[in-house]
């Protein structure tokens, strides 16, 4: 499924074509990037049924639950740049998010040629320098000059990703630079979608050239908030924290204040980053 208005979808067929269609039954959800069984009907067509799914994108909702707005991820690509000022607590964010659905993550510093030659390197080496040593992949691009889009293409191959970070980072831009003719494509979904227009809350999927992969434009991502969960899952969304509690003394060790605690250790022998684990500390403040 490509696209989610509400009422109805749009599926992409084995052909690539695309049909709008209802869902069957009142219990039927479906989110963008399901793979769903659909057929034809005598008024169009209709889904009646969703694949099993092998991952879930999860955020906040209103009622302080967890609400699935796509599915089938394999890659979250957390977008920060040089304005607005890079927020080291939201990447947090996303990244515990992503470890606990599974996710692969990449961080992306987009717009680093707007700023002066002297005030880029500490911009971005601050966020490279904290999150490739736990392991995450980091890329530096422009939209704007194309630099690095090659080599964020290849991170794309053959993945569905999701792009997510705040306002004014240039997640668009990306979208833009990686899927051509990006305007068109959005006029084709807004007349299949039955009522002749762009809905800019609906969530889409778009294919990449070639088979390189596809890319989904969330709305539902853009103000992320983590969903409740455990402070043990917390902890795991924390790689260098998760790796660390191996050795705590107690196996259910909250590492805020309990004796014998591995990770409060590392942050004093600075083997932890204490920004970070004041983080996790935040994080937790919010667990029932």
């Amino acid at each position: 499924m490509i696209a989610n208005y509400g009422n109805h979808v749009l599926v992409e067929g084995d052909d690539g074509s695309i049909h709008s269609c209802v869902l069957i039954g009142r219990r039927l959800k479906c989110v963008c990037g399901d793979h769903v069984r659909w057929s034809p009907t005598p008024d169009g067509a209709a889904v009646a049924a969703v694949e099993p799914r092998r991952s879930e994108l999860l955020r906040h909702d209103r009622r302080g639950g967890a609400r699935v707005i796509a599915a089938n991820i394999d890659l979250m690509v957390v977008v920060c740049a040089a304005r607005p000022e890079p927020d080291p607590g939201l990447i947090d964010r996303y990244c515990v998010g992503a470890e606990v659905m599974g996710l692969g993550v990449l961080i992306v510093f987009n717009k680093a040629d707007l700023l002066p030659a002297n005030a880029r390197a500490p911009m971005s080496e601050s966020i490279v320098g904290e999150f490739r040593p736990l392991g995450y992949d980091t890329l530096g691009v422009s939209a704007h000059r194309g630099t690095g889009m090659s080599l964020l293409r290849r991170h794309l191959a053959g993945r569905t990703s999701v792009f997510v970070g705040p306002s004014g980072v240039g997640k668009s831009s990306l979208v833009n630079a990686l899927v051509p003719h990006l305007d068109a494509r959005t006029a084709a979904l807004s007349t299949a979608n039955g009522e002749g227009r762009h809905t800019t809350t609906a969530t889409h999927l778009y294919r990449l050239p070639a088979g390189a992969g596809c890319v989904i434009d969330s709305p539902g991502v853009r103000d992320f908030r983590l969903w409740p969960m455990s402070e043990r899952d917390i902890a795991g969304g924390f790689r260098e924290i998760r790796t660390a509690s191996a050795r705590c003394r107690f196996d259910d060790c909250r590492h805020l204040a309990e004796p014998g605690c591995a990770v409060r250790e590392a942050v004093a022998g600075g083997h932890i980053s204490p920004r970070r684990y004041e983080s996790y500390r935040l994080l937790t403040r919010h667990v029932p």
